[in-house]
C-alpha cells in the first residue's frame, strides 16, 4: 500500500514537472508563456503604464484603425532599451499600446506584442494579443490579422510606430 502511494505520488509530481517545463519552454521562467492569461496576469502585475513610453511616443498620440483614434505605447525596459539604440527586439521585448475612442478617454482595447524565442519564426517570434478594458481576451498567439497587417505596413520586425 505504501509503495503503491509513493508511487502515485511521483507519478503526480511528475507530472507537474513535467507542465511547469511546458511553460518555461519558449520563457525560461522569467517571463510569461506565450498564452492570453499569463501575458495578461503579467503586464497588469507589472503594471505596464509606470513602463516608459515607445521612445518618441511620450503620452497620448493620434492613432488610426485598426487601433484607436488615441493610443499610448508602453515598452518594458528589454523593449525600450531596444528601440533607444536602434537594435532588434530581442527575447523578452514587450510593447503595449492602449487603444482610446476619439474622446481620449474611453480605453477601447489593449494591444500587446511579446517577442518569444522559437515561439513563431514565420513572424518574428511575436505573440500577439487584444484585450478589452476588462481584460477579456478578443484574440490572442498568432493572430492573423495583427502578423499581415504589421508586415504590410513595413517599419521592420513587425513593429510599426503611427506617423506623428
Amino acid at each position: 500500500m505504501k509503495k503503491t502511494i509513493a508511487v502515485a505520488v511521483a507519478v503526480i509530481v511528475s507530472g507537474f514537472a513535467f507542465i511547469a517545463l511546458q511553460d518555461t519552454a519558449y520563457t525560461g521562467g522569467t517571463m510569461p508563456a506565450p498564452d492570453a492569461e499569463s501575458v495578461w496576469d503579467y503586464i497588469t502585475q507589472k503594471d505596464y503604464t509606470q513602463w516608459k513610453f515607445f521612445p518618441g511616443y511620450e503620452g497620448m498620440y493620434p492613432g488610426q484603425s485598426p487601433h484607436g483614434a488615441h493610443l499610448k505605447l508602453y515598452a518594458n525596459d528589454i523593449a525600450y532599451d531596444a528601440a533607444k539604440n536602434n537594435r532588434p527586439m530581442p527575447e523578452g521585448a514587450i510593447l503595449v499600446k492602449e487603444n482610446y475612442g476619439k474622446d481620449k478617454s474611453s480605453l477601447m482595447a489593449v494591444t500587446p506584442m511579446y517577442k518569444v524565442s522559437g515561439y513563431n519564426p514565420g513572424a518574428s517570434d511575436w505573440f500577439w494579443a487584444k484585450y478589452g478594458p476588462d481584460g477579456k481576451a478578443m484574440a490572442a498567439g498568432k493572430v492573423d490579422s495583427c502578423i499581415s497587417c504589421h508586415e504590410a505596413m513595413g517599419g521592420g520586425d513587425y513593429v510599426v510606430t503611427e506617423p506623428k
